[in-house]
Parts: C-alpha cells; structure tokens; sequence
C-alpha cells in the first residue's frame, strides 16, 4: 500500500487555488494506484496552536520524567505531525503565499516537525531520502523576473530548502501566479495571463502526479 501526506495551509474554505491545484495532484496520483491511503492535514482552517514549537522545543532540554503537561503534550504533538510525513511515501504541500513569504501555520507546521528528531537538521539520514515531495505555491500577484516585485518571493526556496536540503526529499514546485487578477480592478489587463497560468498549474499537477504515481507502482 502507498500513502500520500497532503498539507493545506490556505485559509479559505472555498476559492482556494492552492486547494485546486493540489486536488488536481492528488486526484493524479491516486488515480494511478490501485492501494493507496491519503493523510490529510488541513492547518489553515484547523491551525496548531501557536505556542506548541516553544513549549516543544524546551522540553527537548527536560528529561522526559520532568515534563510538564505541557510540554508532553507539545512533543505528542510534534511526534503524531512527523509521523503523518514519515509514513508517506509522497509528500504534498499546499503553501498559499501570503505577505511574501509563508503562512503563519505553514511556519508552525515546518517548526514542530524540525523538532522531531527524525526530520531535525542533525539527522543522519535525511527523514525524505528517495521520496518526492511537492511543493504548489499560489501567488496573488507576479514574481517572475522582469516584474516589479522580482526578488519578494521569500517562501518558494524556503520552502524549498527545508524540503530538499534539510530532510532530502526530491522536490518539483508547482506554481500558480497572478491569481488575484480575477477579483483586483487594477489587475484587469492580466486576467488572460492569469487563466493561462491556472491552467498551466494544473496541467504540470496532472503530468507529475501521473509521473510520481508510475514510479510508485514500479
């Protein structure tokens, strides 16, 4: 049996392109499998508490016997987080791009997880070492070379390196741009561009997922 771990970090119930694309990738990959479980964390709409990484990542200086509740219940928390990615043998990662860089929860999410030993950057084997990871990133604007906010993007190679460099996975980003150009007035004159970048972001989420799945079931 495969297992896919899908993260959704958008904050909107329903528009949500990061949502669409990543359906689109999963219904691709599932698709192809004849036995495959999906484990979905959805941690726009159901966010992890915010103080959970700090009280994690003192506890991991408290022998286990003098924890607080707190604290064990911070690990627990962190252990059942990495344990959802490791048990995966495809990772997706839905990142909306909010004020240049990652959500909030899409911090917290990467934060607890590095405190599991398993994923921390000192591990002698990379936790994702010969699995794919995805990462669909939707931007509500133009960040492209050439375009005015060239350079603002601070969350794709983030993203990016966490991902590939510190827990070895191999990494395809999907992306989708210009999306707010439906709904902003001033973005009038971009809406064709935007429509063609949609379906752009699709189509690669179609292609790779088919192309992961294959490989899964080789």
């Amino acid at each position: 049996m495969s297992t896919v771990f899908r993260l959704d970090a958008s904050i909107k119930p329903e528009g949500s392109v990061s949502r669409a694309v990543s359906d689109t990738l999963e219904s691709a990959i599932v698709s192809e499998l004849d036995d495959v479980t999906v484990t979905r964390r959805d941690i726009g709409l159901n966010p992890l508490p915010s103080d959970a990484w700090a009280t994690a990542v003192f506890a991991g200086f408290t022998p286990a016997e003098g924890r607080t509740d707190e604290q064990k219940a911070a690990v627990a928390l962190a252990t059942q987080l990495a344990d959802e990615l490791a048990a995966a043998d495809v990772a997706i990662i839905g990142a909306p791009f909010y004020n240049w860089g990652v959500t909030q929860h899409t911090k917290a999410w990467f934060d607890l997880v590095l405190t599991d030993p398993r994923f921390s950057a000192g591990a002698e084997t990379p936790a994702g070492a010969g699995k794919q990871a995805f990462i669909v990133i939707s931007r509500g604007g133009g960040y492209g070379e050439g375009t005015p906010r060239y350079g603002w993007d601070h969350a794709s190679a983030w993203l990016e390196r966490i991902l590939k460099d510190v827990w070895g996975y191999d990494v395809t980003i999907i992306e989708a741009e210009l999306t707010l150009a439906e709904s902003t007035p001033a973005m009038a004159g971009l809406v064709d561009l935007a429509r063609q970048k949609l379906a752009d972001a699709h189509a690669a989420a179609e292609s790779h997922g088919k192309a992961v799945a294959g490989k899964i079931a080789a």
